[in-house]
């Protein structure tokens, strides 16, 4: 099998647990209010910062270069969401959360060389937010009221067909010259990424508590 059939395969435990996690059921939901998703954002910021800082060092291989792509970049839209959302002074608003060290820290450790590590959190993340980000888009704006202005983060401007560029960066990661073990460890990581993300959820649903009653269930989230 490709990798990023392997990839969906190996990560499919995980990803049920973080879908089904109850601050994101909450938040989709209505059940939380906008700090709980402000909170989310700035949690995601320093994660990304340090995915797309780590994306600049593996930029530099020859290998490398083709799992990093401008069109994707969260930061900009990241923290133009948290202005809106918090003020000019946003980052003084902003206190981190242990999974967020945790998850930031395992990002900031990828070297130059580890662009099959790199390339296991990108799918995680970057696909994801094209595919299940966009069930929290809706949810957000419809449920809080939060205005196109601070909701950036989950549109991709530059990628108007997100099904074909989706296509697109799978066959970049199956392009990827892995042996078997390489292939191993990057199937190990995507794991530990979604773990970390759950972990994230976790934290967050420590923090902010449903007003409401919770649903039977979660709204799940398309896979990426």
């Amino acid at each position: 099998m490709t990798l990023s059939v392997l990839l969906r395969e190996a990560t499919r435990e995980q990803h049920e647990r973080a879908e089904s996690m109850p601050f994101v059921g909450d938040l989709v939901g209505g059940r939380l209010d906008v700090a709980a998703y402000a909170d989310l954002q700035a949690q995601l910021h320093r994660v990304y910062t340090a995915l797309e800082e780590a994306g600049r060092r593996v930029a530099a291989t020859e290998v490398g270069g083709g799992m990093v792509v401008d069109s994707l970049l969260r930061v900009p839209a990241l923290e133009a969401d948290l202005a809106h959302l918090l003020g000019a002074g946003w980052r003084h608003e902003v206190r981190l959360l242990p999974a967020t060290d945790r998850y930031a820290a395992r990002l900031d450790a990828l070297t130059r060389d580890d662009v099959g590590l790199f390339a296991a959190h990108a799918y995680t993340r970057y696909l994801g937010d094209l595919s299940g980000g966009q069930s929290i888009r809706v949810a957000v704006g419809r449920e809080y009221g939060v205005a196109e202005e601070g909701l950036g983060f989950y549109r991709f401007r530059e990628i108007p067909k997100p099904k074909l560029f989706k296509d697109e960066y799978r066959g970049r990661l199956d392009a990827l010259p892995l042996d078997e073990a390489a292939t191993e460890e990057v199937l190990a990581e995507a794991r530990t990424a979604f773990d970390l993300n759950t972990d994230l959820f976790a934290d967050l649903g420590g923090v902010h508590r449903p007003v409401l009653s919770p649903a039977l269930s979660p709204v799940a989230a398309p896979r990426p």
